[in-house]
């Protein structure tokens, strides 16, 4: 997430006491009295204008775009991008996400509607989602840890469970049972030693 507010440039008074001699880069002039500086340049303040609709820009902040000043509502017709959901233009605070921008508010999960900003998210079928719904709708947790199986996560399934390999264990000595003749009781694995234990 990133502000778009947050490039406003804002042009500044002349510190006091300057002795260079300011020239307009607007109109080439002299400046006596009263300039602005911006962008390394030095402006009457009349003549600090958007270069699209001819706007002082004296207060309230510009954007600088090739060479260009604009005031930020032509800069935003300009130039800011449209929304990969409502396709409308972006102002304000904007999303990067799946090499596409969006509203913050449109880039939501798909299952409870809340803007995934910049928390961790997942993509099932093309659809965002946050964590937390994600792991309720998709994910798997193992039946001995019980942690997520990531992706990449070597697991198996047994007892109607999953499990991660390093975690199929016998419940009473905890040898690994991945590949070995295992037994059960009350859904809990065991080796052959042990499922005929009195233990």
């Amino acid at each position: 997430v990133q502000n778009r507010n947050s490039i406003v440039q804002a042009a500044q008074q002349a510190p006091e006491g300057a002795s260079k001699t300011p020239i307009c880069y607007q109109c080439n002039k002299i400046i006596r009295g009263r300039y602005l500086m911006a962008l390394g340049r030095y402006y009457h303040p009349e003549e600090f204008i958007c270069s699209q609709c001819r706007k002082v820009l004296d207060e309230g902040g510009f954007f600088e775009e090739k060479g260009s000043i604009f005031c930020p509502k032509c800069y935003d017709m300009r130039y800011a991008p449209n929304c990969a959901k409502c396709k409308k233009k972006i102002t304000g605070e904007i999303m990067h996400a799946l090499k596409m921008t969006w509203h913050v508010q449109c880039f939501v999960c798909a299952a409870c509607r809340t803007p995934i900003r910049n928390r961790a998210f997942y993509i099932e079928e093309g659809q965002p989602y946050c964590e937390r719904d994600y792991d309720k709708m998709f994910g798997t947790k193992c039946r001995g840890c019980d942690f997520k199986i990531d992706a990449g996560d070597r697991f198996l399934e047994a007892l109607g469970f999953s499990w991660h390999d390093t975690c199929f264990v016998c419940a009473i000595c905890q040898i690994n049972l991945e590949g070995k003749t295992f037994y059960s009781k009350k859904d809990k694995p065991l080796c052959k030693s042990h499922a005929f234990s009195h233990v």
